[in-house]
């Protein structure tokens, strides 16, 4: 994304893991901006499928659930913001960062109104709550375990760029078993990436010797790594899950 992130997203020397009040106060500011992130999305989401809102987004045919022009841009439109950023900010400031955060944030809580418009609120809450538990302990596993997982990254990403060309398959061939086999793995992935992510987090404030402007600079980049862990875990364990169709 930047030359933060190629500089500190996979440290080689071993860091002394203990915590401490620099550290604790570090994390709180990740997972305060992640809390966040993920009341706005779901706020968004409400909106553009139970207001009037919704028609900007989708057009509702019977069964038939169309997504208008608006929606299909606003659906891609945070892949074009992190490539842009990553090209445009070589040296981000926390504003900066924090602009990227919450833009990719608002994009995407936007467009996952999708899942309550496929399914009933209770049905989405029910797997929210099933995401936020398992991201919660794997996140809490990968920043209290002393084993190094760094090892485990570029595997993580290698099963990542593979269910992404067999998605990308998918939608010529309209596969229920692929579909079901891919968000198979999306889950078991994107659960490794959570506690990879949450070491590499810890391993990052070591790193920047309380420099306090690439500290706030990490901590944007931080929450949204965690907060595409935590909505692509949730999008395919809503894939897996989900019940209760409206």
């Amino acid at each position: 994304m930047s030359d933060f992130d190629r500089r500190f997203a996979r440290p080689s020397a071993v860091i002394d893991m203990s915590v401490d009040a620099g550290l604790r106060a570090f994390m709180l500011g990740v997972y305060n901006k992640l809390a966040l992130g993920l009341v706005l999305s779901g706020a968004l989401a409400y909106a553009f499928a139970y207001t009037p809102l919704a028609s900007l987004f989708y057009v509702v045919s019977g069964d038939r659930i169309q997504t208008t022009l608006l929606g299909m841009v606003v659906s891609f439109a945070p892949l074009v913001v992190i490539f842009a950023s990553g090209f445009l900010m070589r040296n981000p400031t926390p504003q900066s960062a924090a602009a990227i955060y919450w833009t990719i944030v608002s994009l995407i809580g936007s467009s996952l109104s999708i899942w309550f418009m496929i399914y009933q609120l209770g049905s989405v809450a029910q797997v929210f709550f099933i995401t936020a538990a398992a991201f919660g302990g794997l996140s809490l596993w990968g920043y209290v375990t002393k084993k190094d997982l760094s090892g485990f990254g570029s595997f993580l990403i290698m099963g990542l760029i593979g269910i992404i060309i067999a998605s990308v398959v998918n939608l010529f061939v309209h596969s229920s078993a692929i579909s079901f086999i891919v968000s198979i793995l999306g889950v078991l992935i994107f659960a490794g990436l959570t506690a990879y992510d949450t070491q590499r987090l810890k391993m990052t404030y070591y790193h920047l010797g309380g420099n306090e402007a690439a500290m706030g600079v990490a901590t944007s980049y931080g929450a949204l790594s965690l907060y595409l862990d935590f909505i692509n875990l949730f999008q395919f364990l809503m894939s897996i899950l989900g019940g209760n169709r409206r």
